[in-house]
């Protein structure tokens, strides 16, 4: 007893091991199968899928369950909010299943993200619906009075729809004193009665017979279908023919040429002359699905093909091949012969999408199923044997799944939908018959969009100029970016980056529309208060999470001649600059009588002042020295001149459209006893003009150091692009692309520095062009100019 334990104790772990397989097993297969009868009304119940399987009813509809299409989609329909398998119309088992002893109907159930597949098989169980039926109401034999006891004769069988044992279970003949009935079970061709003589007829005592022969089936309650068969009785030909072999069978390649010889039949017969002739056929009960595939010599006995030969349509024959003689009464006998079909590799395999996701997200990991693949092949044995797999170059493979026949296309690397947005998967499936066969299966496959790109600026970083005096709220320049993703993740907008520095004052003044980039100044610049200023734009994109990028914006204020020159000396009063100077009367020619001074808040071109006689009394006594403004005599005065002059002086400035103001001068000529009193007073009012002077010149001078380091910046910026960059700002015909540098010149006792882009010999200046001109110190002093 204790050795017994022992031994159970030992096995105990293997039966454990082998009941945990057997419960995972039947995890994965997940297989359902429900019986139902025919003839149910449309909409009966067949089964709660969702409930056998465990699937929560709030996640299936939202998972699409369904059915998968296939051949059987339309006898049934699932209810996605319950999961309830219910008949779409009402079956017939017969119709269905034609001649199939049990009829089972395969479905596949599909549920989305993930994706999960699920087989319900159905069986329609049959109803004895249908009765026993024979061809022919009436059958007459021919029977010759010489016939043996133990004569059989083969009659036809009684058709039933209905299958199982709800067909064709028996037959019963009438009573009678010549005949008994034996039953044939001939498999899946049902039952055959065979009709055998008990005791020898006699012509001349009954020369026919009548017989019910009734055929019952194996219902309950059962039913019957009857035929009458009428016996003739002949006389003289007493011999039958007889086969020379027991069992006839052959081996025939699918596809085998018509008129092929499949096997010859040899059946002899004792008898003499016609009686002993013997002539072949089909037997009666040959189905015509048979006739059209085989044909028979009626005086040879071969067999030859006469149609399509498939393997896969069926796999073997048996047909009742009947020898008879010609006698006046002819005797027949029946021989089965067996033909069983050889495959050949005639069937490509078949590639069939069980299920496609719409679109794959190209942050998917690798690993992610996009679609499901059933490769089925008709051949059976090697030929059915298949190898499938994905064709190079593309970042999806296949792998098999748990159920036969059927595989799942993942992704096998990672997806970039900017690189590529959309593959042409093609699947390619091959057998291993000899010669194999392939065919091929191409599915699209959508690649979805992430936000995994960045605004990017066309310009990086981007330079504008703007004219001074902008009308406000107009847009003065556009910035542009743009973002590789699609959708709503690429849908940019535009910003500002402000904060508390000295730019943000500048920007304060700017508004960008946030959908175009185009950016509008809310007021007017002016370049005499601000050069240039700098400031940042953000693009963000509309992604979750989104993403941005920024880009720097140097502006330039570029100078318009929207100042007149001012008159500082004569000083103005009242509106007007006039001024009175007392010269003696025997100076000599070249004496420097007064120099009328003005500026321009402008700079360059616009800036750059010129002076012009506009009213003189005599002109042949003053000279005015255009660039400097100073009044000079040009001869010797005479007892003849007048005493006193009036000399108007035009200042203009050399803008497109030019600037000018007026200063009105009075030169009074003295007798020399009072050029002491002059020369004192003269004095004086030069020193105040020379503290004027000075004051000027450093204001001019801060504000051209100002802008000479605004254009040295520039052209340090555009001489580190490309010439053609550069080109599109700096227009001069002669410039080369290096820096700017200066032209001198002298006028009068001053020497004036012309800043601008480098310029030939002889070429001229352009007004309106944004060149600056300085006044340099001369230390050199007229002899004439009292201090």
């Amino acid at each position: 007893m204790k050795q017994r334990g022992q031994e159970a104790w030992r096995r105990g772990p293997h039966l454990l091991a082998v009941l945990v397989l057997l419960i995972f097993f039947r995890a994965a297969s997940a297989q359902l199968r429900y019986s139902i009868s025919e003839e149910l009304k449309e909409g009966s119940f067949v089964g709660n899928i969702a409930k056998d399987l465990g699937i929560d009813l709030n996640l299936m509809k939202q998972r699409g369950f369904r059915i998968m299409p296939g051949s059987s989609e339309s006898l049934f329909k699932v209810n996605e909010n319950d999961g309830v398998l219910y008949a779409s119309h009402k079956i017939d088992r017969e119709e269905v299943c034609k001649e199939s002893s049990v009829c089972l109907i395969n479905l596949k159930t599909v549920l989305e993200n993930p994706l999960e597949v699920h087989y319900v098989t159905v069986e329609i169980t049959d109803l004895n619906d249908h009765s026993p039926t024979f061809p022919e109401k009436t059958k007459r034999l021919e029977i010759s009075e010489s016939a043996l006891p133990g004569a059989r004769y083969q009659l036809q069988n009684a058709h039933d729809p209905d299958g199982g044992t709800n067909s064709v279970q028996q037959y019963k003949i009438s009573q009678n004193d010549h005949f008994r009935l034996e039953v044939k079970d001939r498999g899946r061709d049902g039952k055959t009665p065979i009709l055998q003589l008990q005791r020898q007829l006699d012509r001349e005592t009954k020369r026919s017979h009548k017989l019910i022969l009734t055929a019952v089936d194996g219902g309950n309650p059962p039913k019957t279908g009857t035929v009458e068969i009428y016996i003739d009785v002949l006389d003289v030909n007493d011999n039958m023919p007889v086969f020379i072999k027991d069992t006839y069978s052959a081996v025939l390649q699918e596809n085998a040429p018509v008129g092929t010889t499949v096997i010859q039949v040899n059946a002899t017969d004792l008898d003499d002359g016609p009686n002993g002739e013997v002539v072949y056929s089909f037997g009666s009960d040959v189905k015509d699905k048979i006739r059209n595939l085989f044909d028979i010599d009626s005086v040879t006995g071969e067999i030859t093909v006469k149609g399509r030969i498939d393997f896969e349509d069926q796999d073997s024959y048996d047909i009742d091949i009947q020898a008879s003689d010609k006698g006046n009464i002819p005797f027949r006998t029946d021989k089965s012969v067996i033909i069983k079909i050889g495959d050949t590799n005639d069937n490509p395999p078949e590639i069939e999408v069980a299920s496609l996701s719409s679109a794959v997200s190209e942050d998917s990991r690798p690993g992610t199923t996009v679609a499901l693949i059933s490769i089925t092949d008709l051949d059976s044995g090697i030929n059915g044997k298949i190898i499938s797999y994905v064709a190079k170059d593309s970042p999806f493979t296949l792998n098999p799944s748990i159920q036969d026949h059927m595989f799942a296309v993942v992704t096998k690397s990672e997806l970039d939908r900017e690189e590529q947005s959309i593959y042409d998967i093609t699947i390619i499936a091959k057998d291993a018959g000899e010669p194999a066969l392939t065919s091929e299966k191409t599915i699209s496959v959508i690649v979805s969009d992430t936000n995994d790109n960045s605004p990017k600026f066309l310009v990086s970083p981007y330079t504008f100029y703007i004219v001074e005096n902008n009308p406000p709220g107009a847009s003065v320049f556009s910035v542009r970016a743009s973002d590789l993703d699609e959708g709503e993740n690429s849908l940019i907008s535009y910003h500002i980056f402000r904060n508390a520095s000295y730019e943000n004052k500048v920007t304060s003044f700017l508004n960008i529309n946030s959908e175009t980039g185009d950016i509008l100044a809310l007021k007017s610049f002016d370049f005499e208060t601000l050069k240039t200023f700098q400031f940042q734009v953000v693009a963000t994109d509309s992604g979750t999470p989104s993403l941005s990028n920024n880009v720097t914006v140097n502006v330039f204020i570029l100078d318009q001649n929207d100042n007149a020159p001012v008159i500082l000396y004569p000083v103005s009063s009242n509106g007007s600059a006039e001024g009175v100077e007392e010269i003696p009367r025997n100076v000599n020619a070249g004496h420097l009588v007064t120099k009328v001074r003005a500026y321009d808040a402008d700079i360059g071109y616009n800036g750059w002042l010129l002076f012009s006689l506009q009213e003189v009394t005599d002109h042949s006594l003053f000279g005015l020295d255009r660039y400097t403004g100073q009044i000079r005599t040009l001869r010797s005065f005479t007892e003849t001149d007048e005493a006193g002059h009036k000399l108007v002086i035009l200042v203009k400035d050399n803008g497109n459209v030019s600037l000018s103001a007026t200063a009105t001068v009075i030169v009074k000529l003295v007798e020399a006893k009072e050029a002491f009193a002059a020369d004192v007073k003269s004095a004086t009012k030069v020193d105040e003009e020379d503290n004027v002077t000075f004051y000027l010149m450093i204001t001019l001078g801060s504000v051209s150091v100002l802008f000479i380091i605004s254009i040295i910046v520039l052209i340090a910026m555009q001489c580190s692009k490309s010439t053609d960059y550069t080109s599109k700002y700096l227009q001069e015909t002669n410039y080369d692309g290096t820096l700017c540098h200066s032209i001198q010149y002298r006028s009068g006792d001053k020497r004036y520095m012309l800043v601008g882009p480098r310029m030939s010999i002889g070429s001229t200046i352009v007004p309106g062009s944004h060149a600056n001109t300085l006044v340099l110190p001369d230390r050199r002093r007229a002899s004439g100019e009292v201090r």
